[in-house]
């Protein structure tokens, strides 16, 4: 594994974490805060997307992709799909038939706990 970081050069120096670094990253949170999760799909280390799937293991699921806020100006987790579990697999594997390097992470807490709106995974 390397460094963790990206830099992309188009005109200007861009340093950004590798999605490996970042799912890492992400999984030792829950793991600190006692929420299971695990890596269903991994994609590309250096650019691949990352969806985060969270099972209330209630027969109902969420899935959030990343996607760019034209409001904020900012990156922001967003509902992809949501409902009855069986629902959102399809959905994740529609998206995984477009691209086979994405990431799928998923998350299992009955309180639907899943740290993506916190300070450090929120942005």
């Amino acid at each position: 594994m390397g460094t963790g970081f990206a830099v992309k050069n188009s005109g200007q120096n861009v340093t950004r974490v590798t999605a490996e670094f970042w799912v890492g990253a992400y999984l030792r949170r829950l793991s600190l805060s006692d929420i299971p999760a695990f890596v269903t799909s991994k994609g590309d280390a250096t650019a691949g997307a990352v969806l985060v799937k969270m099972n209330t293991l209630d027969g109902q699921a969420c899935c959030y992709q990343r996607s760019f806020d034209l409001m904020r100006g900012a990156r922001a987790w967003v509902v992809l799909a949501e409902g009855v579990e069986a629902d959102v697999d399809a959905a994740l594997a529609k998206q995984r038939s477009f691209d086979p390097d994405l990431w799928v992470i998923e998350v299992e807490d009955r309180d639907g706990r899943h740290l993506l709106d916190e300070p450090g995974l929120a942005e």
